[in-house]
This record gives C-alpha cells, structure tokens and sequence, in this order.
C-alpha cells in the first residue's frame, strides 16, 4: 500500500512522495484571530491534525505549521470596538484558539508564527517581488501584477476573465488590472503600522503565508492545506507570489476540506447560524465532536446538526463501551496462552490492513470509522466465550490503541480507583443480590448512577464504568 492523496493543483489523486525521505513540511493556514472560531474554523482543525497524525503512524517526522494572522482590518475594527489595541485583540483570541485546541484534543503544531513577528521577512518579500517587476507601487499601495504571472487562476481553475468574481474587495482604480492584489497597505491614520520602503503601512492578507512558509519550510513545502474557501483568492495569491520569487511551486500538494452545513443550509455569520467551538465543547464530548468531523471526507460538505451530534455521542460511547469491555476481561484473565490464537490473529491483521488501506485512499476516515467497528463487532463475540487467551484479549487492545492513536474518536482512559465510601456501596450491593434483596441492590445501583457510576453484571462478574 502507499499512500495517495487528491491534490487540487492537478485535480487527481497523486501517490505522496516527500522531498525528503521520511520527513514531511506540512502548512496550514490558521485564523484570522479577532473572534472566537466557529465549528467551520474545528474541521481543518482536526482533519490536518488528522494527516499528522497518521503520517507520524507511517514513521515521517512532520514539520507542521499554522500560522496566526495577527493583524488585519477585522483586529483594526475589533480593538475599536473594545477600546483596546490590536496586540491585545489578538492575545485574547490565540489563547482561546488554544483552549479550543486542547478542547478537541488536538495537540499543538511544531510552530505557530505571527504576522507581526515577521515583518522584515515580508517586507524583503516584496521588495524581491518588486525588484522582479512582479510588484508595483501606487499610493502607498503595493499590488502584485498578475498579468506578469502566467499561471495565475491554475489551482482554483478559473479563467483570468472569471477572477473578479472571487476578488473580496471593490475595484481599485490604482490596480493595473482589476485581478491585481494588493500586498501592502498604506496606513491609515490612527491604524497600526510598521516603515516601509513604501511607506508606513501593514501587509495584504495572502503575502503574509508565502513569507512565513519560505522562512520555516523552505521554497517548496510537501503539503499545504486549508479550507475550501481559501483556494480562491488567498492560495492562488499565495502560489502566484511565492513561485514569482522562487521560481520553484510553493507546494507540491494542496489539500481543501469542505464546508460545514447547518441542518442543510450553509453556514455563515451574515445568517446567524454559525455555532462557536466553545459552545460545542460545553454540549458535546470531543470524541463525538471529532467522531462527526470525521464520519464525512473531508472534501465533502458536511451537515450538523443536534440529532447528528447526538447520533455522534451514541457512536463513541459504543466504542467506550467495547475498549472498557476487552480491558475489564484483561483484568479478569490470568496468563495462559503466550501465543496469539492463528485464527484470532488473520482477523486483526485483515482488520488492520483495512484499516491503513481507507487512510491511504486520501485519508478516508469515513471507512477507516466503519473498520474500527468491525474491530468493535469482533471484540464483542471474543468477549461472549467463557475462556479466552490473555493473548488474544491484548493483541485486540493493542490494535484498537493503534487505530484510535490516529482518530482519537474513544475516550479509552483506564479507570481509576473508586473511593471509599462507592467502594462499601458496590460491597454492599453484592452482598444484597447474594441475598436476593433485589430493592436494595437496585437502590445501589441507583445511588451509584448519580454519582457517574454505571454498574454492569457480566459472566465475569460485576464491573462499572464512569458515564
């Protein structure tokens, strides 16, 4: 098996080879931080955290970046309308972007940069985009000339007479061409800003990522994703900008995940349906909120909703139910057979191989979900014979421990030690059933409930689990 993904640029799918052997420099653009994120900020969020994560399954050491854009006219109006600074705007909103990030379980990136940390690497940028007659000044302005760029409109497919369409800001009449973008800002008075060769002003949004990117991964990076509404402009900017430069491609696969939609209407900001991560963290687990980012390929829409999250949650607690399971009867069993059963041990391998083959077809997490299933279903009849090999009972966790170290959709925590007091009451409800006082034992049971605490009569005896 080797590993293919669906690269933008070509529109096909494309074996992934790395520059370098074993080693992957992976960019992702990160948020403008003037806001809390919204569940649509959460799905690049967790699905390249996703393709790190199963890369470093495949043994590569990952280079991945996200970077902040830390100034841009939504901070300029935000801190106006705080009555605060720019800085402090965006202090604010990375450490929230932070919580979020632990919140879903994702661990950081090797580097987060800023903008604002960068501006003598940016402001070279242009100047080398200038110096090649790829950049022009007018006003204080500076605008990269597309129709120097022959390439320009390649990655998102669209036609130099089409452009205008996905251009964010009204016609400049200082712009050569109207498909101009602009790649420094004259300050205005009162904004923040830095000297110029130009001027005092700020960086344009795109050119921010191809100077970050050079610096921390070098001219041509392995992969660069985003979501789909990136493509165009802020990716075709970025690739037309930085191969200008180089003359080498920014990168040599480009990833977009799809939209999210809201009970089957996009969701945007100008309707009000948007739903901010924080407040998803307080409703839903982060198992079930990744469980439902992942349960769609993530270049197609996908479609919350509450029945869909709480389908979401029903979904993890059955595969909480089933690791809890196989580790209570690890618990239970005494070593026997120091050898996996043959049989036992061609149904994880076939399990196993199913598995890597969905996430190497371009990181098919829907399959590789309904594999971990699988694992689930055969688990599930392993535990219904009276005597099973400790062998095979460990084999099967080790496997789950490797599927759900790259989809981190089960909350697989051993449990802990109960306290005293649950202690005498699960004692004591024993004792109540041994004497067949079934009112007690089910007012234990009861007591037990509302404090977290599941109890559960097996073949193996009685167990518990926490909700």
């Amino acid at each position: 098996m080797s590993l293919s993904i669906y690269n933008t640029l070509t529109r096909k799918k494309e074996e992934f080879v790395s520059q370098q052997p074993g080693k992957v420099k992976m960019y992702v653009c990160g948020p403008t931080v003037y806001g809390y994120l919204h569940i649509g900020n959460a799905r690049p969020m967790i699905f390249f955290d996703i393709v790190r994560n199963y890369l470093e399954n495949q043994n590569y050491e990952v280079n991945y970046v996200v970077n902040f854009t830390d100034v841009d006219d939504k901070l300029i109006r935000k801190a106006n309308e705080m009555g605060t600074t720019v800085n402090e705007v965006a202090e604010t909103f990375i450490q929230a972007y932070f919580d979020d990030l632990a919140g879903l379980g994702i661990p950081m990136a090797t580097s987060n940069p800023r903008v604002t940390e960068y501006m003598p690497l940016i402001i070279d940028f242009i100047a080398e985009l200038e110096k090649k007659g790829f950049a022009y000044e007018n006003g204080g302005d500076v605008f990269f000339r597309t129709s120097k760029y022959e390439q320009y409109g390649q990655l998102s497919g669209q036609k130099m007479d089409e452009l205008q369409f996905g251009i964010r800001v009204e016609v400049d009449e200082r712009k050569e061409n109207p498909e101009d973008f602009v790649l420094w800002k004259a300050a205005k008075p009162g904004e923040i800003a830095w000297e110029s060769p130009w001027g005092s002003g700020r960086p344009g949004w795109h050119i921010e990522c191809s100077a970050m990117s050079r610096h921390l991964l070098g001219d041509t990076i392995d992969i660069h994703g985003g979501g789909q509404d990136l493509k165009f402009p802020h990716h075709e900017c970025e690739c037309a900008q930085s191969t200008a430069v180089t003359n080498k491609p920014l990168a040599n696969y480009w990833m977009h995940n799809g939209f999210i939609n809201f009970d089957g209407e996009k969701m945007s900001k100008s309707l009000g349906n948007g739903v901010l991560i924080k407040n998803l963290r307080a409703n839903y687990s982060r198992e079930a909120i990744r469980y439902f980012m992942l349960s769609t390929y993530y270049r197609n829409a996908s479609n919350f909703s509450d029945e869909v999250m709480e389908q979401a949650e029903r979904s993890v607690e059955r595969l909480n139910l089933a690791i809890t399971n196989l580790r209570h009867r690890i618990g239970m069993t005494e070593s026997n057979a120091a050898e996996v059963t043959p049989s036992w041990q061609d149904k994880l391998n076939a399990i196993h191989d199913n598995f890597h083959e969905k996430m190497q077809d371009d990181f098919n997490t829907p399959d590789a979900i309904t594999v971990m299933f699988e694992w689930v279903g055969e688990v599930n009849v392993l535990l219904q014979q009276n005597e099973v090999s400790l062998a095979d009972l460990k084999a099967a966790e080790t496997l789950f421990n490797e599927i759900n170290s790259v989809l981190r959709i089960a909350d697989a925590k051993e449990q802990g030690i109960l306290d005293e007091e649950i202690e005498a009451l699960i004692a004591e409800r024993i004792e109540a059933r041994a004497a067949k006082n079934w009112a007690r034992a089910d007012e234990i049971r009861d007591l037990l409930a509302a404090q977290g605490i599941v109890l559960e009569d097996t073949a193996q005896g009685m167990r518990w689990r926490r909700k």
